[in-house]
């Protein structure tokens, strides 16, 4: 059974950073990609980023590209997402995503 559990969500103010957190069971990570979504209140759920199984390929949504890092450490099944210079618009829930499976998320709320 695929299990992905977000964690290192919580409220930051405009400016700030936050790194999240998806722990993976179930399946092989190694060979898996990887992907964070979000939902803002009211919006669809949309893509932030993408990783590959050997990190060799790493893609970012425009909103978020050169303010956000996705990375991976295979020897722990965890996908982290790095988010910088954080933006009241990036106020989401935040979704891990691999094979057809979605985590619970976590809420990222950033405010002043």
């Amino acid at each position: 059974q695929v299990h992905l559990v977000e964690s290192g969500g919580g409220l930051v103010q405009p400016g700030g950073s936050l790194r999240l957190s998806c722990a993976a069971s179930g399946f092989t990570f190694s060979g898996a990609n990887m992907r964070w979504y979000r939902q803002a209140p009211g919006k669809e759920r949309e893509w932030v980023a993408f990783i590959s199984p050997t990190s060799t390929t790493t893609n970012y949504a425009d909103s978020v590209k050169g303010r956000f890092t996705i990375s991976r450490d295979n020897a722990k099944n965890t996908v982290y997402l790095e988010m910088n210079s954080l933006k009241p618009e990036d106020t989401a829930v935040y979704y891990c995503y691999a094979r057809n499976y979605w985590g619970p998320g976590t809420q990222v709320t950033v405010s002043s």
